[in-house]
């Protein structure tokens, strides 16, 4: 498979960096109903804290995807690789993710 790029270069169309360092890269999410974050590389582990309720649905470059039902206030744990992102559900999304870089 060839090299999937990093989300602030495949989609940059959703995501905007609120801030980075040596430690961490903090990132929101915006997307409408329908639309999709193309396949993008989260080089580092993340944490996703929900700011509001709608539906996700993550794909993986192996052909297997993920449905989330998320509610404001949820935090998930996404562990460092590849995936598209799209917003199935019928509101706008957005999502801070916080990647927790190596050291």
């Amino acid at each position: 498979m060839a090299s999937v790029p990093d989300v602030m270069v495949a989609a940059s169309n959703a995501y905007k960096v609120l801030l980075e360092n040596e430690r961490v890269r903090v990132m929101e999410i915006r997307l409408k109903p329908g639309q999709t974050a193309p396949m993008h590389n989260h080089p580092n582990d993340h944490v996703v804290i929900v700011k509001n309720d709608t539906q996700m649905k993550l794909s993986f470059p192996d052909g297997k995807d993920a449905v989330f039902d998320l509610k404001a206030g949820q935090v998930l744990w996404l562990d460092a690789g590849p995936h598209e992102a799209k917003n199935t559900g019928a509101t706008d999304t957005a999502n801070l993710v916080i990647e927790v870089k190596k050291k």
